[in-house]
């Protein structure tokens, strides 16, 4: 026997304002047929005026609870995955604990942008299999529009904002990659690439500060790190691309998710995507994903599931789970 961190719901949040492409025609020197062809994005969603990441974490981790047929009451912990949380401190994950009425267990953020995710539930795991806790929820939410430069059609045009969430529970497996549950983790990070994709500002320059990308940079390196690190995690769980059953990528951008794929010789029939719908959700996108594709259809129980990501650090990763 052997202990497992099991999905047991997810769910998800998109705030009620769609942008689609012609919005941008009306400020920008671009088009519809432009931001499709380059990033496969044909809306996204943005924020209310006095909507935070932590509401729309709130919303998504009660939907999650709900999926689970679970209380806040049997949540031993959250964590939520940010860049953009809503003050300095305290975290938006201990809001989010308040938010839903949660007096007990921990929470905290951790920050490693569009690899966020991937991150908090390699630490949700660990604390599960070490006995920290028992079930955690892991959000991931981002509000990205409050740090675009609306001038910078290279990157404005790319990102929207949501959250999603699931509930991993710790439950006994046979040891064996047969098991439900995350069967491997794979974390990386080199700070050498931090100009690649960053914000000019924080709280030591006084400044919010704009998101700043070498568009072309970040896809050499997406394209390699992300097939690498899938590999990476499945062989660590014993098993090989030939076992997947769907990728579910951070949506960054349509080239990057099929480069991906191709590398890992996979066909896009074998992976969920929501890049079009939501543009780019950051440490959102993956829940988000596998909300959407549960919700679809896509994804049912004993699926066999890799998730992967990068974001600025520049920080990868990927997860092997069964569904």
């Amino acid at each position: 026997m052997a202990g497992r961190s099991v999905v047991v719901g997810v769910g998800h949040y998109l705030p009620k304002r769609v942008v689609p492409n012609s919005e941008f025609e009306k400020t920008l020197d671009t088009t519809d047929e432009w931001i499709r062809t380059r990033s496969g994005i044909e809306r996204r969603h943005f924020a209310a005026e006095d909507e935070t990441t932590s509401d729309m974490a709130t919303y998504a981790a009660k939907a999650a609870l709900q999926d689970a047929g679970l209380s806040v009451e049997d949540i031993d912990a959250i964590v939520l995955a940010t860049s953009t949380a809503d003050l300095t401190f305290p975290s938006a994950a201990t809001m989010v604990q308040a938010n839903l009425g949660m007096t007990r267990g921990f929470a905290f953020d951790v920050q490693a942008v569009c690899a966020g995710f991937v991150f908090a539930l390699s630490n949700a795991n660990a604390m599960i299999l070490s006995g920290q806790a028992k079930r955690v929820l892991v959000i991931g939410a981002e509000t990205f529009s409050r740090i675009m430069d609306w001038n910078d059609r290279s990157t404005c045009v790319l990102f929207g904002d949501g959250a999603g969430a699931l509930v991993l529970e710790a439950q006994e497996g046979s040891g064996t990659p047969d098991d439900r549950g995350i069967l491997a983790t794979d974390l990386h990070s080199d700070g050498r690439y931090r100009d690649l994709l960053y914000v000019d500002g924080g709280v030591s320059t006084q400044s919010t500060g704009y998101l700043r990308m070498q568009g072309n940079q970040v896809f050499r390196h997406a394209v390699e790190k992300l097939a690498a690190t899938a590999e990476a995690a499945l062989d660590r769980a014993g098993l090989t691309s030939g076992d997947v059953d769907w990728i579910v990528p951070h949506q960054a951008n349509i080239r990057i998710i099929q480069g991906t794929a191709k590398k890992m010789q996979l066909p896009m029939d074998n992976v969920v995507i929501t890049v079009q719908d939501h543009g780019n959700t950051s440490a959102a996108s993956i829940p988000l994903a596998l909300s959407v594709g549960k919700e679809r259809g896509q994804i049912k129980p004993g699926d066999l599931i890799v998730t992967e990501a990068i974001g600025g650090g520049l920080a990868w990763g990927a997860v092997v789970l069964r569904w």
